[in-house]
């Protein structure tokens, strides 16, 4: 099979589309990325990436965006559509799958004026602007929301899958502030610390590389030991040898979390477009698998009281929804869809 797949601008796009590449190697199928100059396209799928071709296309995100700006990213797409038509042209694949974001747009129409069979991968609880107005003309819509996805699992790194496991007490806490950090994150596990250096809990924190040193330091005046990391790729192994995280609720990191079998509090991030990381933490908060409170409601007892909860059932309620090798089952489905 030929796949071309599509979408980006940030790590959680990005995840979906690194997970559904490895599934078509694994298969000994090849696929083709189509993404944007804009965001972090580029710095995931660089040369040497595993896609038999890379384009990089100028477009930029047009929600948010008013009058004469809005107007000008507009006719941005409508040229790197035209361009995406030349590509799908050229290398005439099977089908075209889009994993979201504002980089999926013009191999997302070009792929329907050619009448290629089109795919969507939403990784949110709330359906992206571009999803929705492309969902009717979709053969699939791949989501572990949607009632009717033929596949309800969500792709994760398979490393996760192999170090699942159920916890029951908590020893050892991650905290995720993210790749670029989350100040909030940062400051309610330094508000933590102490408490939960009385308790005997070792502490994990991602803090993102612009906030590391102000961390750093904090905990050094504390005199608190702590597992520190800017970024790291390494975080599989970070999670399973951890037994509660405090996270924000990107939906690559709270299936991540969901997929090692380890229960959450979720602080989702309050400006995310629609919402969306409350209501995807909400759905694993309204099963008692995780916990979600609003930023402006986090206090100390929050964390305090999960950690005093039946992690031991949240945990085994997170295994229980049986994060198989989704992207493999994606291709799968595909294919079955598309016969090539």
């Amino acid at each position: 099979m030929k796949l071309v797949v599509t979408g980006g601008g940030t790590g959680g796009h990005l995840a979906i589309a690194r997970a559904l590449l490895d599934a078509v190697m694994a298969q000994g199928d090849e696929a083709v990325f189509v993404g944007s100059t804009a965001g972090q396209d580029g710095m995931w799928f660089g040369a040497g990436s595993g896609f038999k071709q890379t384009y990089f296309l100028e477009t930029t995100g047009v929600v948010n965006r008013r009058g004469v700006m809005k107007a000008a990213a507009v006719l941005r797409t409508l040229r790197a559509a035209w361009r995406a038509r030349t590509i799908l042209k050229r290398y005439r694949p099977d089908a075209v799958i889009s994993v979201g974001g504002f980089s999926a747009a013009p191999a997302s129409f070009a792929a329907l004026t050619l009448g290629i069979p089109f795919f969507i991968h939403e990784q949110n609880a709330v359906m992206g602007r571009l999803n929705r107005l492309l969902k009717p003309y979709a053969k699939s819509i791949f989501s572990p929301y949607e009632p009717d996805s033929p596949v309800r699992s969500y792709p994760v790194n398979r490393a996760l899958l192999a170090d699942a496991r159920v916890r029951t007490e908590v020893k050892r806490i991650i905290f995720l502030g993210g790749s670029q950090g989350a100040r909030a994150i940062n400051d309610f596990a330094l508000k933590m610390a102490p408490q939960l250096q009385a308790r005997g809990i070792s502490i994990i924190h991602q803090c993102g590389e612009k906030d590391f040193e102000r961390v750093r330091s904090a905990y050094a005046e504390q005199e608190i030991t702590a597992d520190l990391y800017g970024f790291t790729n390494n975080l599989p192994a970070l999670l399973a040898k951890s037994d509660l995280a405090v996270s924000r609720a990107g939906a690559s990191t709270l299936w991540e979390l969901a997929a090692s079998g380890l229960p959450a509090l979720y602080i989702p991030y309050p400006y995310a477009a629609g919402d969306h990381q409350y209501y995807n933490a909400r759905f694993l908060a309204e099963r008692g698998y995780s916990k979600v409170v609003r930023e402006s409601e986090l206090q100390e007892k929050e964390l305090v009281e999960m950690m005093q909860s039946d992690i031991e059932s949240a945990s085994r309620g997170l295994l229980s929804l049986k994060q198989e090798d989704a992207a493999a089952m994606i291709i799968q489905n595909i294919k079955e869809q598309c016969p090539c």
